[in-house]
């Protein structure tokens, strides 16, 4: 499994959205920003759902409906199974700005393609 954050993750999370129907509606972005991210490592991603598919991109989209800012460990923790995005936001280590209901719909798509 690659580093988080590497570019193998990136490719290999490009692959698995690849391989999965998008939810219906216009193009959706939400970007993740990743506080006290080490030097060298991405310090953003942008997260896009749309009518032509999904995927995650390197850095920061200025177009994105929401703004997800959240620590790198714990980013890196949710990755490797280690926090929960649940316990992540109940605990308030997730801010989110911006149009909440996208970031909320995406979430409640990307959970239930977990329990697929």
């Amino acid at each position: 499994m690659p580093d988080f954050l590497s570019p193998g993750w990136f490719s290999d999370l490009n692959a698995a959205l690849a391989a999965v129907e998008p939810p219906d509606g216009e193009l959706r972005r939400v970007v993740v920003e990743f506080l006290s991210a080490p030097s060298g490592v991405a310090h953003a991603m942008t997260f896009s759902v749309g009518p032509a598919g999904c995927g995650v991109a390197l850095g920061d989209h200025l177009g994105a409906d929401a703004l997800l800012r959240i620590d790198y460990a714990d980013a890196r923790a949710i990755a490797e199974g280690r926090l929960t995005s649940a316990d992540a936001l109940r605990e308030g280590r997730v801010k989110v700005r911006g149009d909440v209901d996208v970031f909320q719909s995406l979430l409640e798509w990307l959970l239930g393609l977990g329990a697929r």
